[in-house]
C-alpha cells in the first residue's frame, strides 16, 4: 500500500512542480510521478540537512503536508536544473 501512496503522491507533487515551472503541458503522467518521487528524495535531504524535516525517518514520511511540501521543493529544484541542460 505505501507503494502505491508514493506513485500517488509523486504524480501530484511532480505535477505541481511542473505547474510551478511552467511546463506542465511537457510532461506526461509518467514523468511528473518519476519527477515527484525523485523531488521527494531531494528534498527530504534537504530537510533532513536543515532539521526541518517532516517527522521521523520511514515510509509514512510523504503522507505528511510538511513532506508533500518538501516533495514539490525537491521536484522544482529537479526540474530547475534539468532546464539548465
Amino acid at each position: 500500500m505505501n507503494y502505491l501512496l508514493w506513485v500517488i503522491m509523486g504524480g501530484v507533487a511532480g505535477w505541481v512542480a511542473s505547474m510551478i515551472m511552467g511546463n506542465e503541458g511537457s510532461q506526461g503522467l509518467l514523468m511528473n510521478i518519476v519527477v515527484g518521487i525523485v523531488g521527494a528524495f531531494i528534498g527530504g535531504f534537504i530537510g533532513d540537512k536543515t532539521g526541518v524535516a517532516p517527522g521521523a525517518p520511514g515510509a509514512d514520511r510523504p503522507t505528511t503536508l510538511l513532506g508533500f511540501v518538501w516533495a514539490v521543493v525537491g521536484a522544482v529544484i529537479l526540474l530547475f536544473i534539468l532546464s539548465l541542460f
